[in-house]
């Protein structure tokens, strides 16, 4: 396992100052790197900024939501992406304390013997992938000040990587279900814990190549030639924009833009931009979500118009209190809409092509 990674210089204080570097279990500050990138819209600055606020006031001081309806490290790890990806500097932003909060209750609800996070591989998945993005950019010095045995964010992401891995080789898809010990596995479960997987190898963590693989054959196998991605077992083809943006999405940052599958499923989305997520089957924050990611990925001009269609509709939704409501409550669709949003500013790793 890799405990240093150096990340490039990016575009803002969440990087500035820093490509933060971990050596020797200290992290030392760099000079700050050219700023480049495109300028973010305004109306998506304001709105963003406005959905950070209301993250921030309705924290508690374990880092977790009262309101977040299905609390753990899943929800949690979403919240600490959209903090992460606000170009605020992590470690002495305005922030920094909700960025800690969050990462203290994520570390602290990991098994220490298994690394599972949270009661369901969907809280394990986000979770690790919060990890990955938080890791070489978040000082350990400042995350347990009283604490000196707690776990860093490095060794925390190295056991969540070692459950994925051993929870996978239990199963006889090559993929994830709710449950560590499952023998079957879904794409929106399996989605989840594999671009977690995906970020953490990005991070520098050792993720075996057969892991990838074997769940991207499990993709493959679940993917259709017209593009459309059945949810578990044999068949069930329907038109269900979250799964086709999930399988979108592994299959390019897998780096396997070279199969079939990734044309069918690019394809199916491009056809129906103007359905933006609402596919009529629900789970709308959760589609536009990946949506954004998976389109970003595939082109960028494609992603662009949807985009502006992103906007509109947040716009309209986005209450008072910076709040973006929707089914999974106030703390969770606020997190999944912000992170649609993100992929404007380009700053969390996962986020690059």
């Amino acid at each position: 396992m890799n405990a240093s990674r150096p990340r490039k210089a990016s575009i803002s204080m969440l990087l500035a100052a820093c490509c933060i570097v971990a050596r020797a279990g200290q992290i030392d500050a760099q000079p700050p790197g050219n700023h480049t990138g495109d300028v973010v819209p305004r109306d998506v600055r304001e709105m963003y900024d406005r959905g950070l606020k209301y993250l921030a006031d309705t924290q508690g001081e374990d880092g977790g939501w009262a309101n977040a309806g299905q609390g753990g490290p899943g929800t949690v790890g979403m919240a600490l992406m959209v903090f992460l990806a606000s170009g605020e500097d992590p470690n002495f932003g305005r922030y920094s304390v909700h960025v800690r909060r969050c990462l203290r209750n994520i570390i602290g609800a990991q098994d220490a013997g298994t690394g599972y996070l949270g009661q369901s591989m969907y809280h394990h998945g986000f979770g690790m992938l919060a990890l990955a993005e938080a890791y070489g950019a978040v000082d350990d010095r400042n995350l347990w000040p009283d604490r000196k045995d707690k776990r860093t964010i490095g060794q925390s992401l190295e056991l969540a990587v070692r459950a994925a891995i051993t929870s996978q080789k239990k199963n006889q898809y090559g993929g994830w279900r709710y449950s560590p010990d499952a023998n079957d596995a879904d794409t929106s479960v399996s989605g989840a814990v594999l671009v977690g997987l995906l970020a953490a190898r990005n991070a520098g963590i050792e993720v075996p190549d057969e892991s990838i693989d074997r769940a991207i054959t499990f993709y493959q196998q679940m993917t259709s030639s017209s593009g459309q991605v059945a949810y578990a077992g044999m068949g069930g083809f329907d038109q269900s924009t979250a799964r086709v943006s999930i399988a979108t999405l592994v299959y390019a940052i897998a780096r396997r833009k070279d199969l079939a599958e990734f044309k069918a499923t690019f394809g199916f989305l491009k056809d129906r931009l103007e359905f933006s997520g609402a596919d009529g089957r629900g789970y709308l924050e959760y589609s536009r979500y990946y949506e954004a990611q998976a389109l970003f990925q595939g082109d960028v001009e494609v992603w662009e118009k949807w985009n502006k269609l992103l906007v509109r509709e947040l716009k309209q939704a986005q209450q008072a209190d910076g709040s973006i409501r929707g089914e999974f409550g106030p703390q969770i669709s606020t997190s999944l809409s912000l992170l649609a949003l993100a992929v404007n500013y380009r700053f969390l790793p996962i986020y690059e092509r």
